[in-house]
């Protein structure tokens, strides 16, 4: 019989539904695994005391309840995916504290599910609080209650918040509480001509921003690479990580756990693949601190950026990991060596997403006419440059490769949060025997997505499809893409500050006085 690992059947139990009744107290079970059906309800404890089951009342998906004496194999009990049942415990209310919770569910394919969870009971807060609809809060009704509440509570009008074209319930997973639309100019850049593995033709380029001159900067360096033959797009890396850690009595045992690792790699693969259908663990790197076990787990993510699909798969391994080696003290699932959301060396060496290159020899004339300068001036100046970033610790020796990205991000549907990532660049340059430039950017970790997320999106997934970027092997083309397009923008800016037309040009098309 197959066993879930006990740490992943908490995930089966509510945090924070522990609440008292009239009668006594109640608490929430949602199935995040898989579908289930249940023959037997058994072992309702609380603090390792036994609650008699004529106490136990199961509120059913659908509504109606349930005595536990009634849920058998002649008459089981459906638990789909996503369904939610709650226990009502009739008795005395529970005190302010923390308390223990236990109960079994019998089930026709994988046996008991054996759920111990800790949870709290704590004092109602009275706030203030933005109006929900927990059955459907996507519908016109809650959201126009929304809006009244903000105007009525902040003294603001809203006006252009509340305008939008699509249907509130497709944001449903991408957003909460959802009120109206945050609207960015879009403009286009291009086409640009990408030479990629992935992404091989002419493509035009969407860029969200408010920062005037941006496009205009891209069209120009587009121009110069165009005129040059296109950029050259490599993706040599990909893959996306979560990093656990895992707390010994002393380094020697955290030294030995890493052996035990290595050796079960095929059982930890096992695990976290049968989570998902398109999770691949590749590897896991080790690290070894003080008496501490820190584990980068590695994996392929097809055309999503992953960072969920890696975490629920490293949860499963880790909770296997916990069931079977007995020395660990602690263990949390994120030890902040995965550098979720933030710029880090270990990403820059490593890789977290896409790791690709742009490249492109652009014509000594070209840069002359198009860009008005000449190679050995922009080459000199990225030499400079490279000295100014590393003094200032920078992760970035280029200009605004995070320019190019965050636009396309916004513009696709991407997490902008990871360009805090993503904004790592590598840039190197220098004059070709025939006087031309080559310039190259590597962007070590760009987190990418063309299905999932906010992609899906109304104008998002447009943006994409503009592209020829939405769906599923479509990603490494998108990445190819973005870079192309970010080294279009280190040479039209660069060129300019090397010519001095910096400041004139955000004269012309900048900020409004």
């Amino acid at each position: 019989m197959f066993k879930i690992p006990s740490l992943l059947l908490r995930q089966l139990y509510t945090y924070g539904s522990l609440q008292n009744t009239d009668s006594g107290f109640r608490f929430s079970v949602k199935n995040r695994l898989s579908d289930a059906t249940i023959t037997k309800v058994t072992g309702v404890k609380i603090n390792d005391s036994s609650i008699n089951d004529a106490d136990v009342k199961i509120q059913l998906p659908d509504g109606n309840f349930s005595t536990l004496d009634s849920i058998t194999e002649k008459n089981p009990m459906p638990l789909n995916l996503k369904d939610v049942v709650t226990f009502f415990i009739s008795g005395k209310s529970l005190e302010r504290g923390k308390y223990k919770l236990a109960f079994s569910f019998h089930t026709k394919k994988i046996g008991t599910l054996e759920v111990s969870v800790e949870d709290s009971i704590s004092d109602a807060e009275k706030r203030i609080s933005i109006p929900v609809n927990k059955a459907n809060d996507y519908t016109d009704e809650i959201i126009k209650e929304r809006q009244k509440f903000i105007e009525s509570y902040s003294g603001a009008k809203i006006e252009h918040i509340s305008k939008y074209s699509f249907d509130p319930s497709v944001t449903q997973g991408n957003i909460e509480a959802f009120t109206g639309v945050a609207q960015i100019p879009l403009g286009f850049a291009g086409p640009i001509k990408v030479n990629g593995e992935y992404a091989n033709g002419e493509f035009l380029v969407p860029l969200a921003t408010t920062e005037g001159t941006l496009v205009a900067s891209y069209n120009r360096g587009i121009k110069a690479v165009n005129l040059s033959g296109g950029v050259t797009c490599t993706v040599s890396v990909d893959c996306m990580q979560r990093a656990p850690v895992f707390i010994f009595e002393n380094a020697r045992d955290a030294r030995d756990f890493i052996d035990w690792i290595n050796k079960n790699m095929d059982k930890l693969r096992e695990e976290a693949e049968a989570t998902s259908s398109v999770a691949k663990l590749l590897y896991i790197d080790p690290y070894l601190s003080n008496k501490f076990a820190y584990l980068r787990f590695n994996f392929e993510t097809g055309d999503a950026a992953g960072q969920n699909m890696v975490g629920r798969a490293t949860f499963a391994a880790c909770s296997w990991v916990l069931d079977n080696y007995p020395k660990i003290k602690r263990f949390f699932l994120e030890s902040n060596f995965a550098t979720d959301k933030k710029a880090s060396q270990v990403n820059v060496m490593r890789t977290r997403g896409k790791r690709v290159t742009a490249e492109a020899v652009i014509k000594r004339d070209v840069l002359i006419e198009v860009l008005r300068v000449e190679p050995e001036s922009l080459n000199y100046h990225n030499g400079v440059a490279m000295v100014g970033a590393f003094i200032s610790g920078a992760n970035n020796n280029g200009a605004h490769s995070p320019n190019a990205i965050t636009a396309m991000f916004i513009a696709t549907g991407q997490d902008v949060a990871n360009v805090s990532e993503s904004s790592a660049g590598i840039i190197y340059s220098e004059i070709t025997p025939e006087g031309d430039l080559y310039i190259s950017l590597t962007i070590p970790s760009l987190i990418v997505a063309t299905y999932g997320g906010g992609t899906g999106l109304p104008t998002q997934r447009e943006c994409l499809e503009i592209m020829g970027c939405y769906g599923r092997d479509r990603v490494k083309k998108l990445a190819e893409i973005i870079a192309g397009v970010a080294l279009a923008g280190e040479l039209s800016l660069g060129a300019a500050i090397s010519s001095l037309d910096w400041v004139s040009s955000h004269e012309k098309y900048g900020r409004n006085r």
